[in-house]
């Protein structure tokens, strides 16, 4: 199995354990002081109830009524301070639940906004964590060389340490501000502070809700909304570390995987159909059962079609040229007929021969033939023959035409 696949499970079963464990302390620290906080709510409705002699109806009404009200007790929530303020908390997805929207109109716009407006607050809260480790690591850089350390580049371990510390400092300066402006105690302050900047936002303490602040108190609100954004960069800037540093550990083995299967694949040889491959393309080199090579002498077929790989040479021409004149050209001529086995007309032939001595006709001249007797006295013409010279240029012409 892959060390992605096993990290990927083992942090699956860490997780639900971490849940289980979770689930298993809450329910010791928080159950029985629930089931005392019921029994005493109890009894205090059984007390207006018979105080006021009121029926469970009319309780129920009240009990409404009580809370429909709780929100406007901090003034108007939808006036533009308000709003946004409640834009704000959907941006950065807190979500306190303070406010909420009551018309049709109004949650449809919420989840259109929210649709554009989260990634927008994701990326540019990411965008400020970047430029903060940067920062951070030129600030190290700078110290470590004034000191005159030998290493002077931030690792990811310094950098972690940097961010986490101006993380807390950001959260006790701002549960200090806060303890001051709401009168909460200094616990509850840090409290809430951890809430709003890891964007879990139960709710249950939420700033700007008292004596009207939202339209009272335009630096408390304008000093509530630059904690809420300044704190959220720099706790995106610290989570991004610690994540980062799992993510790549993902990614560094999926490129060790991919080198590690890039390097198989250069000496890999598949049988694909009936056409032995290597990297896509048709391995002619190979070796089969009997340690014959394919480009060798053997051609024994290597796939079921029992086909045989030809030599890559099989397409070489060869050009013939003749080296030296030939000599013997016997052959090339026609056969020609010995003087003894004709027999001639003398008369012809010394007319002939007396023509010929005078120089005033020829029979090859002339275009004149011989008469040839055989042996029946019938005459038969002899053709005259071209020159030898002539005849030896054509029979070696027609050689070369011929190879």
């Amino acid at each position: 199995m892959k060390k992605q696949n096993v990290r990927t499970i083992s942090l699956i079963v860490c997780t639900f354990t971490y849940l289980l464990v979770g689930a298993a302390v809450f329910d010791a620290l928080e159950s029985e002081t629930e089931k005392r906080r019921w029994e005493a709510l109890q009894a205090v409705e059984d007390m207006i109830i018979r105080k006021y002699n009121i029926s469970q109806e009319d309780f129920k009404v009240m009990e409404t009524v009580v809370l429909k009200s709780e929100p406007h007790k901090a003034g108007q929530q939808w006036k533009f301070t308000g709003a946004f303020y409640y834009a704000t908390t959907v941006l950065t997805t807190i979500g306190y639940g303070h406010s909420t929207p009551t018309t049709r109109g109004g949650k449809l716009f919420t989840m259109c906004y929210a649709i554009v407006g989260i990634p927008l607050g994701l990326v540019m809260f990411q965008s400020i964590g970047e430029r903060v480790n940067r920062l951070s690591s030129y600030v190290i850089k700078a110290v470590r060389t004034s000191l005159r350390c030998k290493r002077t580049v931030a690792s990811e371990v310094d950098l972690i340490c940097v961010v986490t510390t101006l993380s807390s400092l950001t959260i006790a300066g701002g549960a200090a501000a806060f303890s001051r402006f709401e009168g909460w105690s200094y616990f509850d302050s840090v409290y809430y502070c951890f809430i709003t900047l890891t964007t879990i936002g139960f709710g249950d303490m939420v700033a700007l809700q008292k004596d009207n602040a939202l339209n009272r108190k335009p630096e408390y609100v304008m000093f509530a909304l630059i904690f809420i954004l300044f704190g959220l960069a720099i706790v995106a800037a610290s989570l991004n570390l610690l994540v980062l540093r799992f993510v790549t550990m993902n990614t560094e083995d999926e490129r060790r995987d991919e080198a590690q299967a890039m390097q198989a694949l250069q000496v890999a040889v598949k049988l694909e159909g009936d056409v032995i491959t290597s990297n896509g393309s048709i391995l002619s080199g190979y070796e089969g059962h009997d340690g014959q090579s394919l480009n060798g002498t053997n051609t024994s077929s290597m796939c079921s079609c029992r086909c045989i790989c030809l030599n890559g040479n099989r397409h070489k021409k060869y050009q013939y040229k003749m080296r030296r004149s030939p000599t013997h050209i016997r052959h090339l001529l026609p056969e020609v007929v010995p003087m003894q086995d004709l027999n001639y007309d003398t008369q012809s032939m010394h007319t002939i021969g007396a023509l010929n001595g005078s120089g005033i006709m020829s029979g090859s001249h002339m275009g004149i033939g011989l008469d040839v007797v055989d042996d029946t006295g019938n005459r038969s013409p002899i053709k005259p023959q071209p020159h030898p010279q002539k005849l030896l240029k054509r029979n070696v012409s027609l050689l070369s035409f011929r190879i």
